[in-house]
């Protein structure tokens, strides 16, 4: 057994290593690893699993449920045992389609959680390979880098220090520094430094396992606008159904009838007219969009990010990794006088370190083996490695060979220039050329070397390249024909962002990170200032014309770059909230931003009334994907990111985004279908049978009919989430205005439908069970009828045509309803003339309903 982090964490890490028996230099063997995987398991928490049992009984333990029951056995007390029949087999078959989504459901997130699967940078056998996280055992020598979610509880063996947010674990709001022999914990996230460390616990026996045994917590998902919108539906209707209920309850108790029977009535309407099928409906769709996307490579991880997408009008991505290849490529070197092509890449590779796989140093090693074949980096040993981090823009390596010690720095070129204190000449010249290298869309590394005890020595330029993917431009082009508006939001030099936009058709407005934060207006403020301590000086007299002259040049071609970005058209407004919004709804290419600024941007779009999605692929887009409405971790995203995303993105580029929006939409348009069916039919129903008993004292359908009318309709509803939908070439949104005014419009018109048949009945002089029968049989096949009328918000005969899944389904059920009706099974039969002529009855209405709801859009589509 391996011993408690908390002991692990009071002794040294030369202790620890061998306490597990790990040799520091190449890790574990493959044998060991065999054993001690056997030993102590994978490494990962184990999921409490509901039970089966559990699963199965909370179907029959709900209001509804309840409800059910209720009515069930009040039936049996009354003796009406057909009607005690047909509710046990309606309560068994709602609980069994909930029962097989929710586990179809369940089985298709495990599916997607797999493939999720989190891999870290392990050494074993002497040898640095990528593993799965669950593979690691106690012992095992892993190395850790910003972005990386810290795989297991560990213990720091080499490197300067972490800085890792514990904020999941502990609740902390800010980062901790972690150093040698200290331990850091499963879950926590590495926000800066590169170290190597021991894994001392792995699964079950970590710190956040234990936390987590401690609390129960149920993994409730955030609702969407989308879900909370169709749950409010629901209440309206629950709230209009329980209110008419009530007024029957109390009419019929003031007429005398018999309690209980009143009571039975009651509950089975009340079951019939709220939308039971509400959950199944929601998660049907859900899993469905899901799985669909899972076919095209992009994982959902939290399901209600594709009804979210429906409505996304703005969408941020980053450029790096994401509209680009990520793969950069070296262009042509410059190299300052005194030093050659061989010495810039030597130095540069010895700052950088070939097993980080880091796509900024890959490029180097790559042109020293296709251009430098002969370079031997043998004789120089890096005894000493600080990583690159976004404060200090460098990486620093101690190199050390048999003659000498130096220290070999790559990183920004304005950072290694103000180190290397180049005179003013020579500092222009190179800012010069890295913004002719930016402009042609390069990234620029500048390196040098620094002997002990001396400035920085400059050495040259390695322009690096991140080429467009080939489908970007396509797929940013597709987003603006579906009525979302592409920005890109990158910490590289705004030249680089203008070019890479160009080429990508991203040519709108451009502005640099502190016109976000209005820190220009202060740059405005100090420039303005020192143009006029040169005037005056000069009039004093006491520098020269000359010099006079240069120091004004300088400062006018810095307000000429800022007005360039019309940060000084913008600025003096920057304090209204309003004005935010406005200027960065204008802008499409945000440069030289930082986290806080991503997140900046998201933010104030939301406030807009904006829905946000966002792209990223590293720790610093964390923020923004957490706080988008829709976050995509592109493919090879760090833990970090893929943690913050909605969904994850297996395949490169982002074409997959657009399939997903259109996904989206199908998912918004089925629930919308769902949504004014199931609102007009509830009126339909409730209205008819409250004023049918309230006001002429006569009930049109009997309780056990009421129940088989809810039984045949949940059959149908269940097959909307697979219909044939249009994809809307706008985002889309709950109208609620127009939602309800349609469906009550059809609504009525049911219930006029309805009475009017009632009243060619009783004029007819028929029974009143027969009468019955008739309303019953007519109230399946126009209900049914009716999600032909709200599918589309055109003529039922326009495309899409309805799935052959919910045209069997409604026209099964409404075969099914009419040989109950025909043969009186369970009701007083009819005969086929009669059912022929509530089907002639029921499709002329159909009609009628369509042409109510084209009249009804095109009056409030006209207002």
């Amino acid at each position: 057994m391996t011993q408690d982090t908390d002991t692990y964490a009071q002794q040294s890490v030369a202790e620890t290593l061998k306490a597990l028996d790990v040799d520091p230099a190449a890790g574990l063997t493959d044998a060991e690893v065999k054993q001690r995987l056997e030993k102590y398991g994978p490494n990962e928490i184990e999921e409490r699993e509901e039970p089966l049992w559990h699963r199965i009984f909370r179907r029959f333990w709900a209001p509804i449920p309840w409800m059910i029951e209720a009515a069930a056995v009040l039936s049996a007390l009354a003796g009406k045992w057909e009607d005690f029949v047909i509710i046990l087999v309606m309560l068994l078959v709602n609980a069994g389609l909930d029962f097989f989504q929710e586990h179809r459901a369940l089985n298709a997130l495990k599916a997607l959680k797999a493939r999720m699967a989190r891999q870290v940078t392990v050494m074993r056998n002497g040898i640095t390979k990528v593993i799965p996280a669950r593979d690691l055992v106690p012992g095992d020598l892993v190395r850790l880098r910003i972005g990386d979610i810290v795989p297991a509880d560990v213990q720091l063996v080499s490197g300067d220090y972490l800085l890792i947010d514990q904020s999941a674990l502990t609740g902390e709001s800010l980062p901790v520094s972690r150093k040698i022999n200290e331990v850091a914990y499963a879950n926590t996230i590495v926000k800066q430094g590169e170290m190597l460390a021991v894994v001392i616990n792995t699964g079950m026996n970590t710190r956040f396992s234990s936390v987590v045994s401690l609390v129960a917590r149920a993994q409730l998902e955030e609702r969407s606008h989308f879900q909370k919108m169709v749950i409010q539906i629901g209440n309206f209707l629950i709230l209009i159904t329980v209110a008419l209920v009530l007024l029957i309850i109390l009419v019929s108790l003031f007429r005398g009838d018999e309690l209980i029977e009143i009571i039975r009535f009651a509950l089975v309407l009340t079951v019939a007219a709220i939308p039971v099928a509400l959950p199944a409906v929601l998660s049907v769709t859900m899993a469905v969009g899901a799985m669909n996307l899972a076919r095209r490579q992009a994982v959902v991880s939290k399901l209600t990010a594709i009804e979210e997408l429906a409505g996304v009008d703005v969408f941020c991505s980053d450029k790096t990794g994401t509209l680009t290849e990520n793969r950069m490529q070296v262009a042509e070197p410059v190299v300052l006088d005194g030093h050659d092509i061989p010495e810039l890449f030597l130095v540069a590779a010895l700052a950088s370190r070939l097993e980080n796989n880091d796509p900024i140093e890959l490029p180097i090693f790559h042109y020293i083996d296709e251009k430098l074949p002969d370079m031997d980096l043998a004789p120089y040993r890096q005894t000493h490695f600080i990583p690159f981090d976004p404060v200090r823009k460098r990486t620093e390596a101690t190199i050390e060979t048999d003659s000498e010690t130096f220290t070999a720095v790559k990183g920004a070129a304005q950072v290694l220039a103000e180190m290397a204190e180049l005179p003013d000449e020579e500092a222009a010249i190179v800012n010069t050329l890295v913004d002719q290298l930016a402009s042609k869309g390069y990234r620029t590394l500048a390196v040098g070397r620094k002997p002990a005890d001396q400035p920085l020595q400059l050495i040259g330029l390695i322009p690096l390249y991140d080429p467009p993917r080939p489908e970007s431009a396509q797929v940013i082009a597709d987003m603006r024909d579906y009525g979302v508006r592409v920005k890109m939001v990158t910490g590289d030099h705004i030249a680089i962002a203008r070019e890479v936009g160009r080429l990508l058709g991203l040519e709108g407005e451009t502005i640099r990170s502190k016109q976000l934060t209005g820190s220009g207006s202060q740059e405005l403020l100090t420039l303005t200032s020192a143009l006029s301590a040169a005037i005056y000086s000069r009039l004093k007299g006491d520098v020269s014309q000359s010099e006079a002259r240069h120091f004004a040049d300088e400062v006018m071609e810095t307000l000429e770059q800022l007005y360039d970005t019309r940060l000084l058209e913008r600025e003096f407004i920057y304090t209204h909230e309003s004005a935010i919004i406005d200027m960065i709804e204008d802008v499409d290419l945000f440069a030289e931003v930082v986290p806080e600024d991503k997140y900046r941007i998201v933010d104030t779009l939301q406030k807009g009334g904006h829905l946000v999605a966002m792209t990223g692929d590293g720790v610093n887009d964390a923020p923004a994907l957490k706080k988008a409405d829709c976050g995509f971790a592109v493919a090879n995203a760090t833990d970090a990111a893929r943690a913050a995303a909605d969904i994850i993105l297996t395949a490169p580029g982002l074409s997959v985004i657009n399939e997903a929006t259109k996904q989206a939409r199908i998912t918004f348009e089925r629930m919308k279908s769902y949504a004014t069916f199931r609102i007009a039919e509830t009126i339909r129903i409730i209205l008819f049978m409250t004023l049918s008993i309230v006001v002429f004292n006569f009930y049109p359908i009997t309780a056990l009919m009421i129940i088989l009318l809810a039984l045949l309709n949940d059959i149908p509803i269940l097959a909307i989430a697979y219909d044939n939908t249009r994809v809307d070439r706008k985002p889309v949104r709950w109208n609620m205005s127009e939602l309800l005014t349609v469906s009550s419009a059809l609504g009525v018109t049911g219930v006029i439908s309805s009475f009017l048949l009632f009243y060619i009945l009783q004029k007819n002089g028929l029974p009143e069970e027969l009468i019955q029968t008739l309303l019953f049989l007519k109230l399946i096949i126009a209900g049914h009828s009716t999600l032909y009328v709200t599918r589309i918000d055109d003529w039922f005969w326009k495309r899409p045509y309805p799935s052959g899944l919910l045209f069997g389904a409604t026209f099964g059920t409404e075969i099914l309803g009419t040989l109950i009706a025909v043969y009186g099974i369970f009701v007083t039969p009819i005969g086929w003339e009669y059912a022929l002529g509530i089907w002639a009855y029921a499709l002329l209405w159909f009609v009628i309903n369509d042409a109510v709801k084209i009249q009804a859009y095109r009056i409030l589509r006209n207002r």
